[in-house]
Formats: structure tokens, sequence, C-alpha cells
């Protein structure tokens, strides 16, 4: 009888989603920021980083390069020199990390979204009139239901997507006469849909 009390005690307390009778990570002694410790000289448990440790994204007081806006405003070019290395990387981080659910022309269509029926992802055709820094705040943060990237790409990194973007957006409605000469032969040379 004791027993079985004692393992209803017990599945209770897991029911109630107290992880400290199953978690020694829970119970085990840790310092907590900005609380006293012992075991320092400073008597502080939180501890100093070491002499040249940088922080994954430091503030270079250039908000509009780590974070898209100048004063309230988001900015409308993309603060980083743009070279064919830069829209080559850009492509690269989309296909990998964006093309998954806006589809590779990033016009919304893509094996994932079609499985999104309550809110399938947006044509980023369809949101051109947005600025760069908007699309950066975007992959940096997320927006509706699409996680950000932060984590997962540097900021060059999102800006060279932001390029790329902007080079799709582009590519999709320019004039024939924006084309290069060879490339214009062979564009008009092939069949019209």
């Amino acid at each position: 009888m004791i027993r079985g009390l004692s393992a209803l005690a017990l599945l209770g307390a897991a029911a109630c989603g107290d992880t400290t009778l199953f978690d020694p990570m829970e119970r085990q002694p840790k310092g907590r920021p900005f609380a006293a410790s012992a075991f320092f000289e400073d008597g502080r448990a939180m501890r100093t980083p070491p002499p040249g440790a940088v922080p994954r994204e430091r503030l270079v007081q250039n908000r509009a390069l780590t974070q898209g806006r100048s004063g309230d405003q988001d900015v409308t070019e993309i603060p980083i020199p743009l070279t064919r290395a830069v829209l080559a990387l850009g492509r690269r981080k989309f296909d990998i990390y964006c093309a998954t659910c806006h589809g590779i022309l990033g016009d919304g269509h893509s094996p994932v979204a079609e499985k999104m029926s309550l809110r399938p992802p947006p044509s980023l055709h369809e949101r051109r009139g947005m600025k760069a820094g908007h699309y950066f705040q975007v992959a940096s943060n997320g927006f509706g239901l699409m996680p950000g990237y932060a984590a997962e790409l540097t900021v060059p990194e999102r800006w060279a997507v932001v390029a790329y973007l902007r080079a799709l957006q582009m590519s999709q409605d320019a004039p024939l006469a924006l084309a290069p000469a060879q490339e214009r032969e062979k564009l008009e040379r092939e069949p019209r849909r």
C-alpha cells in the first residue's frame, strides 16, 4: 500500500511539471547571474569574459549594418559592397535557409509550402516595396511563423541573402534590354511561353 502511494505521489509530481525530482541539472549547485559566490575571491558568481573574447555580433555603432535601421527607419540600401562573390554567397545561403519554404525563385512555391495550409509562406516578389532593412530584420529575427536566422547566418551573410533576394526580384520582370548582349541573343532565340 505504501509503495503504491509513493508511486502515485511521484507520478503526481511528474504530472505537475516538477522536474527537480528527475533532472539532476536542476538540483546541481550553480551560480546565478548577479548572485554572491563564496567560490571566487571577488565574491561574485558572474564572471568577466576572458581577455580578447568577442561576442558573436557585437555592436559596432553602425545600426545600418547590424540592425538594418538608421534612426527609426529601415535602411533602403544594402550597407555592404555588392560583388559577384556576395551574390554567390547570398544564393548559397538563400538556397539553404530560404528556398525550403519560399521556393528556389522566392515565389512561395516549394514542397514545404504546399504542406503549410494554415499560413503558407508568401511570394517574396509581391513584397518588392519593402526596404532592404526590413528583409534584413526578418532574416535576423523572423516574422510570423518564420524563425530568425541570426544564430545561423552572420551579419554579412544576411546582407548577402538580401542582395540575392533583390537580384531575384529584379530578374522576374527585368526588361530584355538590361541583359548583356550575348545573353540577350540567347534569350531572343528561346521560344516564348
